[in-house]
């Protein structure tokens, strides 16, 4: 009997009440159909606090949109346990088995939210697509580009930049190396 941490793959949006349905020992007994002290899961939900440009949604993001992360013995719960929760498709697998996550992994992700925190709160959604920006930061400092994207689950972004032709290629950058052009 021993327990591993695994990817939970969960439907969009369902992040958190995911969590914390895992989180409770009285909705763990109700969804395993078993005593709650014979089991022993634990959830992690890397999430970051955000400052959105809407101030009604969300001021709390996943960190990997649609997954989580448990910790637990599935020669206890069987492989199929998760399948059956509200919000969620199943665990994250290679072939048949459900994959483990490395324990040095979730401890290094747990301190990377840790220093993300303290951080503070993250802006999203700074520029918009097709606004022209300014490139502060790196190799490309001091060229104007045109705001392509946000990337998905990091501090970077996409632009697009006119140099060594006149036709733009994709660059991707620090989203903190970019600063708005105020138009005149």
């Amino acid at each position: 009997m021993t327990a591993h941490w695994y990817a939970l793959h969960v439907k969009p949006h369902n992040e958190r009440y995911v969590h914390h349905r895992l989180s409770s020992p009285e909705n763990l007994a109700s969804l395993f159909r078993v005593e709650a002290e014979s089991v022993s899961i634990e959830s992690f939900f890397p999430a970051v606090r955000v400052k959105p440009a809407n101030p009604r949604a969300s001021k709390i993001r996943p960190y990997f949109p649609g997954y989580l992360f448990v910790h637990a013995d599935l020669e206890i719960l069987g492989g199929s346990a998760f399948n059956w929760i509200p919000g969620v498709h199943g665990l994250v697998r290679y072939g048949d088995e459900p994959a483990v996550v490395p324990d040095s992994l979730i401890h290094d992700l747990k301190d990377r939210m840790a220093q993300l925190d303290a951080a503070g709160v993250l802006r999203v959604d700074k520029f918009k697509p097709g606004e022209t920006v300014r490139i502060t930061g790196g190799p490309f400092t001091g060229y104007e580009a045109i705001f392509d994207a946000r990337l998905p689950g990091k501090d970077r972004v996409q632009v697009l930049l006119a140099f060594l032709s006149s036709h733009p290629q994709r660059v991707q950058l620090a989203a903190d190396d970019l600063e708005k052009v105020k138009k005149p």
